[in-house]
């Protein structure tokens, strides 16, 4: 049997749906560097030069600006970045300076080449790859074929989900001094509330969370996207409707939700 874990935090509960305004800024490239930018394909377009790394894989690489960061991102950390790729013919088949706009993504969904090779830069830097068609599309039909050239500019590191909300030491199970009701759900109150009444099956909440696998895995958070989560208790897991009506406002208590309550 499966089982999810969540924190929750209960921030208020009533009929009214809670104000919450959050708008998602975008990164564009300096303006300074609009007219210095150069599309054209570099000259050692073809292969990799003789000063060029390389690494076990394949992937080779040489960094072309140093950076000021410290730290190099995780396989699964969310990235921002700044980039320009060309085939090995020359012809450039994309660029984020083009649309002006920097591009976001968890490392762990892009090509391998680009996985591996991001983890070895830092903030500021910015690196030429030679990415081996098997790190690239690997003969994905209408992808770009053949060894790809990428010139890239890590612009900023967000951590991922796991390394900044880890999972607690109880997750594989409930701990002996954890509550559970008839239904099979397990709690144990984190934090006591301040509130006096409980929400209903009809209450619209909003709580801040984050949810784990019991290997571990952090699978989602509130926390992530700044703000919380308001919805109507009837509409969301079986879990979620039977625990948080046991919850106050203020209250924060950890759920260990079995799969015939969860998705």
């Amino acid at each position: 049997m499966r089982i999810l874990i969540f924190t929750l935090m209960l921030a208020a509960c009533g009929t009214q749906d809670p104000q919450a305004n959050n708008e998602a800024s975008k990164t564009d490239a300096p303006s300074e560097k609009k007219g210095n930018l150069q599309f054209g394909p570099p000259a050692d377009v073809a292969e990799p030069p003789s000063d060029a790394l390389k690494t076990q894989s394949g992937l080779a690489y040489k960094v072309l600006q140093p950076g000021q960061g410290k730290t190099h991102p995780g396989a699964k950390a969310e990235v921002e970045v700044h980039y320009t790729g060309w085939q090995t013919d020359g012809k450039m088949f994309d660029s984020s300076y083009k649309r002006n706009q920097a591009a976001k993504f968890p490392l762990n969904r892009v090509i391998p080449g680009w996985t591996e090779g991001v983890q070895l830069m830092v903030e500021g830097e910015k690196t030429r790859f030679w990415i081996p068609e098997k790190l690239a599309y690997d003969g994905r039909k209408g992808a770009p074929s053949g060894m790809l050239v990428f010139d890239i500019e890590l612009v900023s590191i967000t951590p991922s989900l796991a390394e900044r909300f880890p999972a607690p030491p109880d997750v594989a199970e409930p701990p002996v001094d954890a509550k559970r009701t008839a239904s099979g759900l397990a709690y144990k109150v984190l934090t006591p509330g301040t509130g006096s009444a409980n929400p209903t099956e009809n209450s619209r909440v909003q709580v801040h969370y984050t949810g784990w696998k019991t290997d571990g895995e952090t699978f989602d958070s509130s926390k992530k996207r700044g703000r919380p989560a308001t919805f109507p208790l009837n509409a969301v897991i079986a879990g979620w409707t039977e625990g948080v009506q046991l919850m106050v406002t203020g209250e924060t208590t950890r759920f260990w939700i079995p799969e015939e309550l969860a998705y």
